[in-house]
């Protein structure tokens, strides 16, 4: 997998050239995504923030995860995990969003939800996409590996759309 400041640079560019906005909601990475991305120079072009939310409560009020959904899919779950994008993504009101909500370990795990299990969501303008990974490492590589797993999906999702408007420019 690409070094996390290589693909950070390179999510950052993209974002740069095309004049949009992120946000993060970390849950499991405990900021680690946050932290990865503001590692790059001049940043704040288009990082505009995001929101640690390790706790339910968090999640519920601030960013408006529905107390269903945490209460009968749970806190790591693809629903929370897209509840938390679309929820930071309207309060901070950027172009995309990415969310990360998982167990990193080493306790917490269950049969059902095993250490390492681990949701990502990205939520732009008619755009949902969510990833779900279970991590063998650590604690540290799990929160790692989850953090250059959101650049990756932003870079897919930015490369995507890329090409799509070259297609539509080259049809018109």
């Amino acid at each position: 997998m690409m070094q996390a400041n290589k693909l950070a640079q390179q999510v950052g560019d993209r974002l740069r050239r095309r004049q949009m906005t992120l946000a993060v909601a970390e849950s499991c990475t405990g900021g680690l995504l946050g932290d990865l991305i503001t590692d790059i120079p001049g940043s704040s072009d288009y990082f505009l923030g995001g929101v640690l939310s390790y706790s339910n409560q968090v999640k519920h009020r601030l960013l408006g995860v529905q107390a269903e959904t945490l209460a009968g899919e749970g806190a790591v779950s693809a629903q929370c995990a897209a509840e938390m994008a679309q929820g930071v993504r309207r309060l901070v009101q950027s172009d995309v969003a990415l969310s990360i909500t998982g167990i990193a370990g080493p306790g917490g795990g269950s049969d059902g939800k095993p250490k390492g299990l681990t949701y990502l969501h990205l939520s732009a303008p008619g755009c949902e996409r969510g990833q779900r990974f279970i991590w063998p490492g650590d604690r540290r590589a799990n929160k790692l590996d989850a953090a250059r797993a959101a650049l990756h999906l932003l870079l897919d999702y930015l490369e995507s759309t890329e090409q799509a408007q070259e297609t539509r420019f080259q049809e018109e």
